[in-house]
């Protein structure tokens, strides 16, 4: 595997942001859960103190920004602690949750903790639909919580996740924000990973919804005037060029997984042919500048055509790893989003499916805990519909 001292593979800087997946337990049943199909198989969390040796030694080689996730990261009962630990390494940290187990008492302790910022997700402005995408009756309990955020003085970031099943209500969802005094609202369009991967057929826009979201969100910026800002997060799907996907593999995000294992992103764990270190086993230095996986697709040395030769590959740098792996089966391949790829059919005949109604019947919503025992040998690309 080429290591990072070759000519084309420059020495990376430091993982500057840091995501602490602590747990994949989670209350919620997402539609669009982008936590492995084989979570459940996913035991033996890291123990408070070896957090804490993470955090210490990520701080140590110049991480800035931690993100604590999930699952739900509030099943922990030492997330306070972990916070603590966190802010006094000096650390700007961020909590990704769903409002599922915060209350007055918690978010207090996270305050005093020293926690920086609170993201809360919804998955619409109507309780029938947050509901039914989730699989849980949290509606009203997220209201709650993102209430109680406001009041201890953090500011409001709402997530909502959009995909053809709710990208309709963006108006609602956008007045739902501003109800709740919001100061940041993320309309990120699915991306296509785990179980919205499985689910792909009916999460997809078409491309008509998505027009008319973007159209909706920039009339509220207007209207709003810089009350609130708001990110739209289009689809890869509809791009022509991929995203320079956590900024190009091993460059500045650093993802430790519940279990302790070491990824350059979320959905790492599923490529085939890398092995990746456990932080239990090796330092966070070693794992970052020597790890061969962290190696395998940093730089230009891995790349096929048509990326090798693409002056856009110090800007995309080839696109997801991931993605190109369960679309075309093998991971150094060009991301098929791209439209210079040979298999960019692959995003295409999706695209068109999406511009016609799915047939509920022939291919039924699947809710990540009925997957739980998912066999991702079965999953694999090429392979999804084994589980469907």
């Amino acid at each position: 595997m080429a290591g990072s001292n070759l000519p084309n593979n420059p020495l990376p800087g430091p993982p500057l942001w840091l995501l602490a997946e602590v747990t994949y337990r989670c209350p919620l049943h997402c539609v669009y859960c982008s936590n492995p199909l084989d979570f459940a198989k996913v035991e033996n969390e890291l123990s408070t103190e070896d957090w804490k040796r993470v955090f210490r030694e990520a701080r140590a080689l110049g991480a800035v920004q931690l993100g604590f996730s999930g699952g739900e990261p509030v099943v922990r009962d030492d997330l306070a602690v972990l916070v603590a630990e966190a802010h006094g390494l000096g650390f700007y940290t961020n909590l990704i949750t769903s409002g599922v187990g915060l209350n007055e008492v918690r978010i207090g302790e996270l305050r005093a903790a020293g926690l920086d910022h609170i993201q809360v997700s919804f998955q619409d402005s109507t309780k029938e639909v947050n509901d039914f995408l989730s699989s849980t009756r949290t509606f009203d309990l997220k209201l709650k919580v993102a209430r109680l955020v406001k009041s201890h003085g953090y500011p409001m970031v709402l997530n909502v996740v959009l995909s053809r099943l709710n990208i309709d209500h963006i108006d609602k969802i956008i007045e739902m924000a501003v109800a709740l005094d919001a100061d940041f609202l993320e309309l990120a369009n699915t991306q296509y990973y785990g179980w919205a991967y499985l689910n792909r057929d009916h999460l997809l826009p078409s491309r008509a919804q998505i027009e008319r979201a973007e159209q909706v969100t920039n009339a509220y910026r207007a209207k709003l005037g810089g009350r609130m800002k708001m990110f739209f997060v289009v689809p890869d799907y509809y791009a022509d060029r991929p995203k320079a996907c956590m900024n190009g593999w091993g460059s500045v995000f650093l993802n430790i997984a519940p279990d302790g294992l070491a990824l350059p992103c979320q959905a790492a764990r599923m490529l085939p042919g890398l092995t990746f270190p456990n932080v239990r086993d090796v330092s966070v230095r070693e794992i970052w500048y020597e790890s061969p996986a962290f190696n395998a697709y940093r730089g230009e040395d891995w790349m096929r055509e048509p990326c090798r030769s693409c002056p856009e590959r110090t800007k995309d740098f080839g696109g997801c790893r991931c993605q190109a792996y369960m679309l075309t089966g093998e991971a150094v391949n060009a991301d098929p989003v791209c439209a210079l790829s040979p298999r960019h059919r692959l995003v295409t005949d999706a695209v068109e499916r999406a511009q016609l109604a799915p047939t509920l019947a022939a291919r039924p919503l699947l809710f990540r805990e009925r997957a739980a025992s998912a066999n991702p040998a079965e999953v694999s690309a090429g392979q999804w519909k084994g589980v469907i």
